[in-house]
């Protein structure tokens, strides 16, 4: 299976040989699974609502039982009082969602095909800016006629390219070592290299 390879000024300079990967058997369950797992994930777990027990309160009756007229009450922190506490509101925890190997691999191949199987990957020879300017992404992003599309590069990037492509907006540097199924998918254009191409080749046989 062969694609087009492109320069950086958008010009097409040969092609190039796919791996295998790039021709998976699409499981959208999986890809749901996994993607779900990564937005989990993310989640802090941090929300925290307080218990009539934490809320701030004197512990006193606020009137007297009987003869006031009012219904009865023991403490202001009731939950069903202005300010008292919340009943089964959330409370710290981890979201995190442990996915296997074999399925990260797997989801990873069928997130590549999908994006190829769509034409939304490509192959360009080097990406390398010689200076950290926004200008030089700029430039090439227009040149591949990507403008105001989300672009992840899935790259072996440098410290200079990185930092040239972080005030660019919705523009993604991961290295192709730690790209995921879910940053694949979000894509609207995905671009790599033939190096990193055989970066993740060489990772996808070592799990095997």
């Amino acid at each position: 299976m062969e694609t087009i390879v492109y320069n950086s000024k958008g010009q097409e300079k040969g092609k190039i040989e796919l791996p295998s990967f790039f021709n998976a058997e699409i499981s959208t369950a999986l890809l749901h699974e996994i993607t779900t797992a990564y937005l989990n994930n993310q989640r802090a777990g941090a929300h925290k609502t307080k218990t009539r027990g934490e809320v701030s309160f004197s512990g006193a009756k606020p009137w007297k039982q009987k003869g006031t007229g009012n219904a009865r009450a023991g403490q202001r922190n009731s939950p069903l009082w202005r300010k008292g506490g919340i009943i089964f509101g959330p409370q710290p925890r981890s979201y995190y969602t442990k996915m296997s190997k074999q399925k990260k691999r797997l989801s990873l191949n069928m997130a590549f095909s999908a994006q190829f199987q769509n034409g939304n990957v490509i192959i360009v020879d080097s990406v390398k800016v010689e200076e950290a300017k926004t200008k030089k992404i700029a430039e090439l992003i227009k040149n591949l006629k990507l403008s105001d599309k989300k672009v992840v590069f899935a790259i072996n990037p440098d410290g200079i390219f990185k930092l040239a492509a972080r005030n660019v907006k919705n523009v993604v540097v991961e290295n192709i070592k730690n790209i995921n199924a879910y940053q694949v998918l979000w894509a609207d254009k995905l671009i790599t290299t033939p190096e990193a191409l055989e970066t993740i080749k060489e990772k996808q046989q070592e799990v095997l």
